[in-house]
């Protein structure tokens, strides 16, 4: 039998009208007919609740307005596609209808995920960028082998130059090379006691009691992540109704400003490089406002779509699952 879709809300008189007719054609099409409520949820009332009632089978979808006459052209479309399946792969279609009446692990994961996913995402950021935190109040407390294991995870992921990292519990909170040029703090230089930077050096300095511990994230991943979480909390707790920016925008506000930072200073951690090409050091401010903005502005970008695809997994598992269970509230549970 037709599985028959309405997406409706209470005190919708032409909601009322199209189940009136649907239940009319029962004898000329038989069908299985499943109410929705799109008032018990929220996305569903987004995308349905303008354009009251919709009706859908299969592949097909109705609009409001429509007539009995167009409720009938569907039903006989969708059984002609059905019989169609049948004789081209009655097995595959026979699995395909086995499968939809039942609901899978899948299918409970997948709507557990759909509503729940921001929370999943925020809390990996949280330990993602917490982790390297917690790296050096670690090797204070003097517990250097888990302190070790943390470095050790993220060095594959993150550079960890000193130079370019924060460091907690020292005398200061960071450590540039002199070519930054920031007035009245101890350079990276003076405190290794040499004028060459050698970069694997400076990936395996963690600090000591009197210059700190080094974040095992350098400032700039710390301000992408950190950034991703800030954004990621905002759009959680604001129930996901933010939009996606366009992706021009994110290019423009995101991913230049970082990249002109960051690239512009390559060439200063090079050596034998010729006279003629200038070297750069950016500062912990720069680094952190140009990691900030990509953070910030790839959240927006991305999150409000996956939230889009979640709206669409959702409606689906909703729908297979107002089918198979009919005491189950209808949307919203």
């Amino acid at each position: 039998m037709i599985n028959v879709t309405i997406y409706v809300r209470p005190d919708c008189p032409a909601c009322d009208q199209a189940v009136k007719e649907l239940e009319a054609l029962q004898e000329q099409a038989p069908h299985r007919l499943v109410k929705i409520d799109v008032a018990q949820d929220r996305a569903l009332d987004e995308r349905f609740g303008g354009r009251l009632p919709v009706v859908e089978i299969g592949p097909y979808r109705l609009w409001t307005p429509f007539k009995q006459q167009d409720l009938l052209v569907m039903l006989n479309a969708a059984r002609d596609r059905v019989n169609q399946l049948e004789k081209v792969d009655s097995e595959g279609y026979q699995r395909m209808v086995a499968q939809g009446q039942k609901m899978t692990s899948h299918d409970r994961l997948s709507l557990w995920l759909s509503r729940r996913y921001m929370l999943v995402v925020n809390l990996l950021l949280l330990l993602y960028v917490g982790l390297p935190i917690l790296a050096p109040v670690l090797m204070k407390a003097r517990l250097e082998f888990p302190a070790r294991v943390i470095y050790t995870i993220y060095s594959p992921l993150c550079h960890q130059l000193a130079f370019r990292s924060w460091f907690l519990f020292g005398e200061q909170a960071y450590y540039p090379r002199a070519l930054a040029g920031i007035p009245n703090v101890l350079t990276y230089e003076e405190v290794i006691g040499g004028g060459q930077t050698d970069v694997f050096a400076a990936r395996a300095f963690t600090g000591n009691n009197t210059v700190g511990y080094k974040v095992a994230l350098c400032q700039r991943d710390v301000a992408i992540y950190g950034a991703l979480l800030f954004f990621g909390l905002i759009f959680m707790f604001t129930g996901r109704r933010l939009s996606s920016i366009p992706w021009y925008l994110w290019v423009i506000f995101g991913l230049v400003p970082m990249g002109i930072d960051g690239v512009s200073q390559l060439p200063s951690i090079a050596s034998n490089l010729p006279a003629w090409i200038p070297l750069r050091e950016s500062t912990p401010a720069l680094r952190s406002l140009t990691g900030f903005l990509f953070g910030w502005f790839t959240g927006w970008y991305l999150f409000p779509m996956i939230e889009a695809s979640m709206q669409e997994t959702r409606r689906i598992v909703l729908r297979k699952k107002a089918f198979i269970e009919p005491d189950f509230p209808k949307a919203g549970s």
